[in-house]
């Protein structure tokens, strides 16, 4: 098994705080909810980067967690290596180009493993319908205590709601300020329709110019992200 190396940044104190809220809730979702997937209304919302933390979040508590890069249009987990990226990836695994085990990678962080993208193929939403997702998702079903899916917004493809029924629930990304309201809604409604819990929505971005005080206190003067889990009746 390959193994590589992370990237790790330095997170003020109360951005680890909201992403431990964050574990805490997804924890608490339930005994059976082992396999989580990510999306958002778009790109560019910091939907990535929050997989990775909450990732790491979760192996820091002991568990054997696996994210899986199944962005393949436009992957930004590559960014978060620190090192060469791996030959395989989730597009070489998918098209039958190479086994599971050429794809599962060790991290140098405890207890975190990682499958990467790979090359970006002509035919992702195909891909993620086959059999061989299938096979992936009940293979780290058995190995790890939780699977975390970096998917593609799904405001822009269909590629989300394909890999949907695999798992146990869905998170919803949303860039604080920039997505509209009816745009969530509509971002919501479409992940209702692949039939797969949505547990909660994650506002992200959040600025201290638009909530005053209360934000300044706890999330200084130079980084504004927040991560927080709404229930469904609320998203």
């Amino acid at each position: 098994m390959q193994t590589i190396r992370l990237k790790r940044e330095k997170r003020p104190y109360e951005i680890n705080e909201e992403l431990k809220l964050l574990r805490t809730n997804l924890l608490f979702c339930g005994a059976d909810k082992h396999v989580f997937l990510m999306t958002s209304a778009f790109s560019g919302e910091g939907k990535s980067t929050v997989v990775y933390d909450l990732c790491l979040s979760l192996a820091e508590l002991g568990k054997n967690v696996i994210m899986i890069d199944a962005d393949m249009r436009k992957s930004m987990m590559k960014h978060k290596i620190n090192g060469p990226v791996p030959e395989n990836g989730l597009s070489h695994y998918l098209s039958g180009q190479c086994e599971l085990e050429d794809v599962v990678c060790q991290t140098d962080v405890d207890q975190l493993y990682a499958v990467i993208a790979g090359t970006v193929p002509p035919n992702p939403t195909e891909l993620l319908a086959s059999d061989n997702m299938k096979g992936l998702i009940k293979f780290c079903r058995e190995h790890f205590d939780y699977v975390v899916i970096d998917c593609p917004p799904i405001g822009l493809v269909v590629d989300p709601a394909v890999v949907a029924p695999l798992c146990d629930g869905t998170m919803i990304l949303i860039e604080a300020n920039e997505v509209k309201y009816r745009l969530a809604q509509e971002t919501v409604a479409k992940m209702k329709v692949a039939g797969c819990p949505i547990l909660g929505v994650i506002l992200n971005k959040v600025s201290e110019k638009k909530y005053g005080r209360y934000y300044t206190k706890y999330y200084g003067k130079k980084y504004y992200k927040a991560y927080y889990s709404h229930s469904d009746s609320q998203a």
